[in-house]
């Protein structure tokens, strides 16, 4: 069976001048694609007045919960014992927003009661995604 968890989530961009303006985001995760999860911000939100989901691992949001992780273009770190930092960079420049860390913690044990974790099948996403790349052919 599919499941999809989305859960909204109040972050707080960061700006260069150290303002804070808010940015809603939808966490979701999507069992067909066990070992990611999508950040989902609305158009208000984006330079450009459309949707934009980041997509990174689940591991990734895991570690970074309990100190600084990533490399490439998503880093997420603990800022102190009740928020997280979410680096996000982008050709446009880069985010960082900030979560409340119960948040995400409640939506990553979500996510491994739907999908534990060492239980990932992603024999399906990687036919898709196979797919995808050959044209299916």
């Amino acid at each position: 069976m599919d499941i999809t968890l989305e859960q909204p989530a109040r972050g707080r961009l960061i700006t260069a001048d150290e303002q804070e303006l808010p940015a809603p985001v939808t966490l979701r995760y999507v069992s067909t694609d066990p070992l990611a999860v999508h950040l989902d911000f609305p158009p208000e939100v984006s330079l450009d007045g459309t949707p934009v989901t980041w997509t990174f691992g689940r591991t990734l949001l895991d570690e970074g919960l309990r100190g600084p992780a990533g490399a490439g273009d998503v880093h997420i770190w603990p800022c102190g014992p009740a928020r997280v930092v979410m680096e996000l960079h982008s050709p446009h420049g880069l985010a960082l927003i900030r979560f409340e860390k119960a948040v995400l913690q409640r939506f990553l044990l979500r996510t491994y009661a739907a999908v534990p974790a060492g239980q990932e099948d992603i024999g399906a996403a990687v036919e898709e995604s196979l797919g995808s790349l050959f044209g299916n052919v």
